[in-house]
């Protein structure tokens, strides 16, 4: 079971000793093929998560609470201008169809602010109109949307455990899909709505897992000696990508640590590195970051300035 208190304290140490040091975060893009790498844009401040618009055209980031567009070609960014009160924090998407987003932030009402830290799922308009909250209870971080844009997967805490839920995008009864000592984290669904990836701590260490959509069948992917976090697949149906912390960190994903990207064949089951170890952490990848052609993907990488 998590001891949440001691890891907010770590959040909160985390956050207060990168204002104390300056942070480069970088947005890249790196080819599936070649394993090419390219900056798309990258400055002195703390932005994380890109999500790959369905146009190809550009991510959406966030940054002190805020979303923000990155324009692909140019590097410009544009506020997305969703709600005075909104803080978002780094798990949020955009819907099948390209016309929606949803974000996970702190209760935007205050009637709704039942602890110090809450976060609550939204939805708006993909530029920012018609805030809607969707779940009746925090702490609840959205992770996948299914293809048929009717059904949001997300973790949430109840009971004092953190497990696997899906919920309609207009909100309504949760759905609970797992019920294991341990975290379970990161749900995306695959391309064809049968299935969703997460990432579980339920065997002693963070690795893989895949599941019928109803929660059913799990089945372990990955079994090795490191933290593996937010499994992402394919828009194709061919892989899936996942964050790699080079350590064992139990059932922690900290900003600030060793990591790498790696994909795995889900034909063959053969999992390949992306990158060497970089800096990186909370914030690479936590959300699906694939170019809508497969061929991509997207990450920030960090640097400590001197």
């Amino acid at each position: 079971m998590i001891n949440l208190p001691k890891l907010l304290v770590l959040f909160s140490v985390s956050i207060v000793a990168q204002e104390r040091q300056k942070i480069q975060s970088t947005l890249e893009t790196l080819e599936i093929s070649s394993g090419k790498r390219t900056i798309i844009y990258s400055d002195t401040t703390h932005f994380e998560a890109p999500n790959w618009s369905k146009d190809g055209t550009y991510f959406v980031v966030n940054k002190s609470g805020k979303l923000f567009k990155i324009n692909i070609e140019t590097g410009v960014w544009n506020e997305i201008p969703i709600n005075a009160k909104l803080n978002a924090n780094n798990d949020h998407g955009i819907s099948p169809d390209g016309k929606r987003l949803v974000i996970s932030s702190n209760a935007v009402e205050p009637e709704h602010a039942t602890d110090e830290h809450t976060s609550y799922i939204y939805t708006t308009s993909i530029d920012g109109g018609n805030l809607t909250r969707v779940t009746e209870k925090s702490l609840s971080y959205w992770h996948g949307w299914s293809p048929d844009g009717s059904t949001l997967a997300f973790v949430g805490r109840r009971n004092n455990q953190f497990d696997i839920y899906t919920i309609p995008v207009e909100g309504g009864d949760e759905k609970q899909l797992t019920d294991t000592p341990g975290l379970d984290d990161g749900p995306d669904y695959s391309p064809d709505g049968k299935y969703i990836y997460f990432n579980s701590f339920r065997s002693g260490i963070m690795e893989i897992w895949q599941m019928d959509a109803d929660g059913q069948n799990p089945v372990q992917l990955t079994d090795d000696l490191y933290s593996n976090w937010f499994p992402h697949p394919s828009p194709d149906g061919k892989y899936i990508l996942f964050l790699t912390f080079m350590d064992d960190l139990k059932q922690d994903h900290p900003f600030g640590k060793d990591v790498k990207l790696r994909l795995m064949d889900l034909k063959t089951h053969i999992i390949t590195d992306l990158t060497p170890v970089f800096f990186g952490g909370q914030g690479t990848i936590n959300v699906p970051s694939w170019s809508p052609d497969s061929k991509h993907i997207a990450f920030v990488s960090y640097r400590i300035m001197d």
